[in-house]
């Protein structure tokens, strides 16, 4: 229960900086990344500007429907494919006419006469791209040793049953992804402004009113870190519990939902060392927690929050919010000052963008005063430096790579406890007694 280390200039570098070369550049490299939604992508369309780990690639997809992710110079003169023409099953540069396939491979040389072309010893800087249930992935890493995708359980959803969304954040991912893994912060960033007698009895969410400052367990597990904030019910010999998970290198499982029929991630995918595209995959039929009243209406405040501007071709013009920055999230202070709505600004995600996004776009963490409540977030830290000096030192594979379906012993939600049960026996007992309610757990194998 001590106060938790402080992070180091050195450690915050290792931890924030991700592009090509770097500890945790390297390390995410190692994985598969939700790039784009696949209805970003049409046959013979627009190329797309993609922004991941610090470099600037294009996504399109050809006649026959396969997606490509390659570097956005032209091998032959270092020209933007963006500005290229998406034609008959690959990319031709304008420049020159150069044009390539999906695979990077070089096609045609246009430009050349047929003595002088050398079309097969070129190929674009291209990276192994696959598509599931609606969503394109991309890996980054060695091209030679692709490993299996995630097996994370609402990734393997239907498109029809599966709720996408994405999201930009222009903070570091770092900070992004610690908001979802801080257990505290739900009662008074979301919920400072609710009173008990608003939420339904039966809601055991109500407990994270009662009780603001939870005690709770963090533990070290194979796909990463875990903590149970736990708080005292009316019956004594009952705890109510809130279970989240951080999963190597980048995702979240945040706990607000019933634990058996919450099935959710998110990823926090660096496009830079200074830019994060949010990528929520959940569930349709899941049961959330703190969202109406008794009457059955919405919680002052807490909603999604997912208003966008128009995407564009900018490298950080895809889904953007509406309210931001400089519109200060359009913050209601009158809702503020009477205790309508704690922060002012609605939407729970956006209640978060704004405090994560107002701390910098990388956080100095020598101004940081971390408390025990903080453990979470200081043992996540340090997981992650631990694998990524361990992958630079030792070549030792981070979690998760060589085995993907280890993911699938992980969830989060709330449920309540005997107070004489161990809490990791807890979990382990819901998880068992909640065992794939979607149905598809079985697609992973």
């Amino acid at each position: 229960c001590g106060v938790p280390k402080l992070t180091t200039v050195q450690e915050s570098q290792i931890l924030t900086q991700v592009g090509p070369g770097t500890p945790m550049g390297d390390l995410m490299r190692q994985y598969w990344i939700p790039a784009a939604k696949s209805t970003e992508l049409l046959a013979d369309g627009d190329p797309v500007r993609l922004l991941l780990l610090g470099e600037k690639l294009i996504a399109f997809r050809d006649s026959s429907g396969h997606v490509g992710i390659m570097d956005h110079r032209c091998p032959h003169r270092c020209a933007s494919l963006f500005f290229g023409r998406n034609e008959k099953d690959g990319l031709r540069c304008v420049y020159h006419g150069w044009k390539f396939d999906a695979e990077g491979n070089c096609v045609d040389m246009p430009n050349l006469h047929s003595h002088q072309d050398f079309k097969e010893k070129v190929k674009a800087k291209a990276y192994k791209a696959k598509e599931r249930n609606g969503l394109v992935w991309v890996f980054m890493g060695d091209q030679q040793k692709v490993p299996p995708l995630p097996q994370l359980e609402p990734a393997l959803l239907d498109e029809g049953e599966a709720r996408l969304i994405f999201a930009m954040r222009e903070c570091s991912w770092l900070q992004a992804l610690e908001g979802d893994i801080d257990t505290s912060h739900f009662s008074f960033l979301h919920g400072g402004s609710l009173k008990i007698d608003q939420v339904p009895e039966d809601n055991p969410g109500k407990y994270q009113l009662i009780d603001r400052a939870p005690n709770y367990h963090v533990t070290d597990m194979e796909w990463g870190t875990m903590y149970g904030a736990f708080r005292p019910t009316e019956d004594p010999n009952q705890l109510y519990w809130r279970v989240a998970q951080f999963l190597f290198p980048f995702w979240t499982m945040p706990p607000d939902g019933d634990f058996d029929h919450h099935i959710v991630t998110r990823a926090w995918v660096p496009m830079d060392d200074t830019h994060t595209m949010f990528v929520h995959l959940s569930w349709k039929k899941n049961i959330q927690g703190l969202r109406v009243d008794r009457k059955g209406d919405p919680l002052p405040g807490i909603i999604m929050g997912m208003e966008y501007l128009p995407n564009n071709s900018d490298w950080y013009g895809r889904w953007r919010l509406a309210a931001n920055a400089p519109n200060d999230y359009l913050i209601d202070r009158k809702a503020q000052r009477n205790d309508e709505i704690f922060t002012g600004i609605t939407g729970i995600h956006l209640q978060d963008q704004a405090i994560t996004e107002s701390m910098g776009s990388i956080t100095d963490h020598g101004w940081e005063h971390l408390a025990p409540s903080d453990r979470m977030i200081t043992r996540t830290r340090r997981n992650l430096i631990r694998a990524a000096q361990a992958l630079a030192k030792h070549h030792k594979l981070p979690p998760g790579v060589e085995k993907p379906d280890l993911f699938l012993a992980a969830r989060s939600g709330d449920f309540m406890a005997p107070k004489n049960v161990n809490w990791m026996d807890a979990y382990w007992q819901r998880m068992r007694a909640s065992a794939d309610p979607t149905g598809h757990l079985k697609a992973a194998e």
